[in-house]
C-alpha cells in the first residue's frame, strides 16, 4: 500500500516540486539581475552628455560687437545650454543661423553658400515695414522670423511691464508740460503733421538732433521726467509697432505717454489701459491740448497706478534677444521656409 501511494502521488509530487522549485529560482534570478542590466534612474538621462545648442550670428546687429566668449547666456540671463559665436569658421556646427536685415541689404552675396541639413536661418529685424527695404528677394530663404510682432516665431518686444511687489508710485518733479525728443524730423510723416497741429494749442519742448538740441545718454531720462506728457510719436504705424518712445522715454522717464502709433486696443495688449493717453481718444487734437493743459493732479497720479503693480523692463543688450531664441527653439516648426516674406512683414 504504501508503494501503490508512492506511485499514485510520483507523477504530481517530486517531479511537480521540482519544477517549482527551478521555477522559484529562475524569477528570483532574473529579478536580481535586471537591477544590474538596467541602470538606475539617476544615471541614465544625468550621465548623457547634452550639447548646447549653437547659435551663430552672421553679422552682428549693432555696430559694435559685445563679449560673446564663454556661456554668456547663462551667465547673464540664466539661459542655460546656449552657445552665441559670430565666428563664421563654425557655420557647419551651427543649428541656428542669425542675419539681421540691416545687415543684408547688399544683397545675396553676403549669405552662405549652403545650408546645412537641419540648419535653421533666422530673419531679424527691429524695424517698422515702412522702413524695411528689399523684402521681397529673400523669399524662400528664412525659416523663421524674429521681430518686435507678437505672431513672430521669435518675439522681441522693445520692452515690457515685470510684476513688481513695491507698490510705490514714484512720480518725479515736473516743470515742464509736454515734450518730445525727435532725431528724424520727415514732413510727411504722420508725427510730424500730428505735433504741427498740436503745437497750435499747447507748448512743446523739443529735444534731440532735430531741433539742435541733442541729449546726452545721461541727460535723456532726466531730462524728460521733469516733463508731465511725452510725446510718444512713433515713425510709422504697424502693428505691434511700440519702441522705446513708450517704454524708455516715457514709461521708465516717469511721464504719461501721449501716444500715437497702432490703435488704443493693441497698446493695451502690452500695457495697462490707465496708463497712457492716445491720441484717437480726442475728436480733434484742439480737445486733446485742453485735456492735458487742465488736468488736475489727482487725475494726473492715477496715470501711474501701474507702478504699484509693475515695473519696466527695457531690452538693450542683442546678446539677451538672441539667447532668447534657445528658449523657443524646442517649440519652433522646423523645414518650414516663408515664401513672402515682405507679405507677411506687410500684413
Amino acid at each position: 500500500m504504501p508503494w501503490a501511494l508512492s506511485l499514485r502521488w510520483s507523477p504530481w509530487g517530486r517531479p511537480g516540486l521540482k519544477a517549482l522549485v527551478t521555477a522559484v529560482v529562475f524569477v528570483t534570478t532574473f529579478w536580481n539581475l535586471r537591477f544590474f542590466l538596467k541602470p538606475s534612474k539617476g544615471s541614465g538621462e544625468d550621465a548623457k552628455h547634452k550639447e548646447p545648442l549653437v547659435i551663430l550670428v552672421w553679422e552682428w546687429p549693432s555696430k559694435q560687437v559685445p563679449n560673446v566668449s564663454g556661456d554668456v547666456c547663462r551667465e547673464l540671463y540664466g539661459i542655460t545650454g546656449c552657445q552665441l559665436t559670430t565666428e563664421r569658421q563654425l557655420l557647419h556646427q551651427a543649428n541656428v543661423v542669425v542675419f539681421p536685415h540691416s545687415r543684408l541689404q547688399p544683397g545675396r552675396d553676403r549669405l552662405p553658400k549652403e545650408r546645412l541639413p537641419g540648419q535653421n536661418w533666422v530673419w531679424v529685424s527691429l524695424e517698422s515695414p515702412s522702413n524695411t527695404r528689399a523684402l521681397a528677394e529673400w523669399n524662400q530663404t528664412f525659416n523663421w522670423v524674429m521681430t518686435y510682432r507678437q505672431d513672430s516665431d521669435i518675439f522681441i518686444p522693445y520692452g515690457k511691464l515685470v510684476p513688481n511687489q513695491s507698490a510705490t508710485v514714484n512720480i518725479p518733479a515736473k516743470t515742464n508740460l509736454v515734450s518730445w525728443v525727435i532725431s528724424n524730423y520727415h514732413r510727411i510723416q504722420k508725427r510730424a503733421e500730428v505735433y504741427k497741429n498740436l503745437s497750435r494749442y499747447l507748448h512743446v519742448d523739443i529735444y534731440g538732433k532735430a531741433n539742435n538740441k541733442p541729449l546726452c545718454k545721461d541727460c535723456l531720462l532726466a531730462t524728460i521726467s521733469k516733463s508731465k506728457f511725452y510725446l510718444a510719436f512713433e515713425n510709422s504705424i504697424h502693428r505691434d509697432y511700440i519702441t522705446e518712445k513708450l517704454w524708455r522715454n516715457s514709461l521708465l522717464a516717469g511721464t504719461v505717454p501721449v501716444v500715437l502709433g497702432p490703435p488704443r486696443a493693441n497698446y493695451e495688449q502690452f500695457v495697462p489701459s490707465d496708463s497712457f493717453i492716445h491720441v484717437n481718444d480726442f475728436a480733434s487734437l484742439e480737445e486733446l491740448a485742453t485735456f492735458l493743459k487742465t488736468m488736475n493732479s489727482s487725475r494726473y497720479q492715477q496715470f501711474f497706478s501701474w507702478q504699484r503693480r509693475f515695473s519696466v523692463k527695457l531690452y538693450t543688450d542683442w546678446r539677451e534677444r538672441i539667447c532668447t531664441i534657445c528658449t523657443a527653439y524646442p517649440h519652433l516648426p522646423h523645414g518650414h521656409l516663408y515664401p513672402d516674406l515682405q507679405g507677411w512683414f506687410s500684413s
